[in-house]
């Protein structure tokens, strides 16, 4: 397959991006882990009579209240308390050299903690040869109502996920509705697995971005298709694919397992 140079150098752009935000300080590789959290009061610091003990830093981080209602307040072992506030989309704080973020899953709570300061070396991720016949425009159709799917997880707790739109695409004389799940308007995420996840890519799913939104149309580019963050570390908690995004072939584009 012939690839332009001007495919190349938009592919090597959009790689150079794609490796620098997973090895920034909120990418995925500095991840210390993930703690579920309750109600109450948890104390976190590398000393041995923390609730959550981490393995570098200070004796006290600090202490970390949730309430109901998804507000909480982080006390730190030095300096001024940190309110949050989910719905006012404060759930992420920084505290010494680590990022910490609570999250949710349904109705569960947990905290996540990552080490800034860490400098985790890019991981080596081998990738099909570019073939630019998989930069596809898919008709980019929004539901007359929207619609809420259940989705499975690699932790094994089913997650409501609402959809809007379809995305269909025409792969090997084929034709294919997929389902966008997570993301943004502006670029719709797509979990899938294909028939190379037998030997050659991640075996549980992978992650590709639609660009180029408009209306009618989004381009879904196999090519750009990434690892997910579980290929990375055991404390993301990542989507498998909806029955729809399961394709009957191997597509041999983006990138390989580790």
């Amino acid at each position: 397959m012939t690839v332009s140079a001007d495919f190349q150098t938009a592919f090597d752009a959009w790689r150079a991006a794609r490796m620098e935000k997973l090895t920034a300080e909120d990418g995925w590789l500095n991840l210390l882990g993930r703690w579920w959290i309750t109600p109450g009061t948890v104390t976190i610091g590398a000393g041995a009579g923390n609730d959550i003990r981490l393995d570098t830093g200070p004796e006290q981080l600090g202490r970390l209240t949730l309430h109901d209602g998804d507000t909480a307040t982080f006390e730190p072992a030095e300096g001024e308390a940190v309110q949050l506030d989910r719905t006012a989309g404060r759930f992420g704080w920084r505290a010494d050299r680590f990022l910490l973020e609570i999250t949710a899953l349904n109705d569960l709570r947990a905290l996540r903690i990552r080490d800034a300061e860490a400098q985790p070396a890019a991981p080596a991720i081998e990738t099909f040869p570019l073939d630019p016949a998989l930069r596809l425009t898919a008709r980019w159709q929004k539901l007359p109502e929207p619609m809420t799917i259940t989705l499975d997880n690699m932790i094994g707790i089913p997650a409501r996920v609402p959809v809007t739109h379809t995305a269909t695409v025409e792969i090997g004389g084929q034709s294919f509705t997929l389902l966008p799940t997570y993301g943004t308007a502006q670029r719709p995420q797509f979990v899938v697995r294909d028939l190379t996840s037998l030997d050659d890519t991640y075996p549980y799913m992978r992650f590709v971005f639609g660009e180029e939104v408009t209306e009618d149309t989004v381009v879904i580019d196999f090519n750009r298709a990434i690892n997910p963050p579980c290929a990375f570390t055991k404390n993301a908690v990542c989507p498998l694919p909806p029955r729809e995004n399961l394709f009957p072939m191997r597509i041999e584009a983006g990138e390989k397992r580790l």
